[in-house]
């Protein structure tokens, strides 16, 4: 006898930080607003939007001065991730109402398996109506809620009607409301995978269901699998209870420079700085990190992502720019300048996790260096960013004058989806 199906929700915040930034900014409600960047120190972006700015075609991720161009009024106000954090653990407290399987997917979103649930609250779709109505009336905003038989649908359904309402998605018609949507609709189909899927006459999410696995496998390896799986309702992925995993899955620093990087030693200069800032923060937040990733985008927009394992989890700003220069050296060969780069840190574990030592480095140097970071962390507290800072900063007074840590340049997880 088949088991029944299990009933999986996904919770959307709509707008999410424009959304939080009017709750605590009454007088911006009806003007259109935007959350993003500094356009002045060229690192603007559009990471969240009201629902009046939408209506202007302005989109996430799009820089500043196309924004403006769409909507010279468009309010711009900079993110404040620390009001945020807050508001995504007041949902998070709301959503464990219901069940104690509740999976964060960047601040603004979470997966809930209420299947053990029902018999409480109602089926998967009442359940989500009763979420929509009490977040709307206890925090404010609105969400979007998926139902659905596994945790891919549900985030497709969290998509397809925005702002305020709940799409369900059954066994029984998955495949017509879920095939003909685009490919890239499917999680993790991001702007590469899409454009390869295209070159092979592959269009839709029921041209993945329906192409052979074979050939997928052929032209994506094991990720073709797993996208043909997805695309016919084969996600068998648990949801993690509340706890088992943490609100931030990495953290992250980025930034569009005041000039053109030319060579390594430009390079060094700011990844010292960003690395600075992504350790400092996860030492805020009692985490270290087990891998760095890099961003690059040369000065004719095209950008890719390198990363790597650390041989120790760490949050040592000296360690992240080490690796963050081995991966730049690996990968880029500067045929073009580099308009922006970034650095994060990702697979973060909590400061007091058990880690394996290496007998190929004094561990009790990493401890003191780790302590003189602190060290630094409370110098920069008490007299500003200026007071202390790096040697490298001054072979270019350009380049290190910047304060990556004081500008939130920082981008969140849910930026970093695409493959």
């Amino acid at each position: 006898m088949p088991m029944p199906d299990r009933s999986i929700l996904h919770v959307d915040v709509n707008a999410c930080y424009a959304s939080i930034e009017l709750l605590h900014r009454p007088e911006l409600r009806g003007l259109p607003v935007a959350v993003g960047g500094d356009a002045e120190a060229r690192h603007g972006i559009i990471l969240a939007k009201s629902e009046e700015a939408k209506a202007f075609g302005i989109k996430t991720g799009e820089v500043l001065w196309q924004a403006r161009q769409k909507c010279p009024n468009l309010v711009v106000l900079k993110p404040n991730y620390q009001l945020y954090l807050r508001f995504s653990r007041m949902l998070r407290e709301l959503l464990v109402d219901y069940t104690d399987q509740v999976e964060s997917f960047g601040l603004d979103e979470c997966w809930l398996d209420v299947t053990g649930s029902t018999h409480l609250f109602g089926s998967g779709t009442e359940i989500a109506e009763k979420i929509r109505e009490r977040v709307k009336r206890e925090l404010g905003v609105t969400v979007s809620v998926g139902a659905s038989f596994n945790k891919v649908f549900a985030k497709l359904g969290s998509d397809m009607k925005k702002p305020d309402a709940v799409t369900a998605i059954g066994r029984e018609d998955y495949k017509e409301k879920v095939w003909p949507l685009p490919a890239e609709e499917l999680l993790y189909v991001g702007r590469s995978t899409k454009h390869r899927l295209n070159k092979y006459g592959i269009f839709t999410i029921g041209d993945i269901a329906r192409a052979d696995p074979a050939l997928l496998q052929s032209w994506f390896g094991k990720w073709g699998l797993v996208l043909n799986w997805f695309s016919n309702g084969m996600d068998s992925s648990p949801v993690a209870r509340a706890g088992d995993e943490a609100v931030i899955k990495s953290i992250g620093n980025s930034t569009t420079t005041p000039r053109d990087l030319t060579c390594e030693q430009d390079a060094k200069i700011i990844f010292y700085m960003l690395s600075e800032s992504v350790a400092s923060r996860l030492r805020e937040a009692g985490f270290r990190c087990k891998t760095v990733q890099i961003s690059l985008r040369d000065n004719e927009l095209f950008s890719f992502e390198r990363q790597m394992i650390l041989s120790q989890p760490s949050c040592i700003s000296g360690e992240l720019c080490v690796a963050a220069m081995k991966l730049l050296r690996g990968n880029y060969s500067w045929q073009k300048p580099l308009r922006s780069i970034g650095i994060r840190g990702c697979d973060l574990v909590p400061v007091g996790a058990p880690a394996q030592l290496t007998l190929l480095e004094d561990e009790n140097q990493r401890i003191r260096r780790e302590q003189l970071e602190h060290t630094v962390d409370d110098i920069r507290r008490r007299f500003g960013h200026y007071s202390i800072g790096r040697a490298v900063n001054h072979l270019d007074t350009t380049l290190g004058r910047i304060d990556p840590k004081g500008d939130h340049t920082i981008h969140p997880i849910g930026f970093f989806r695409a493959m």
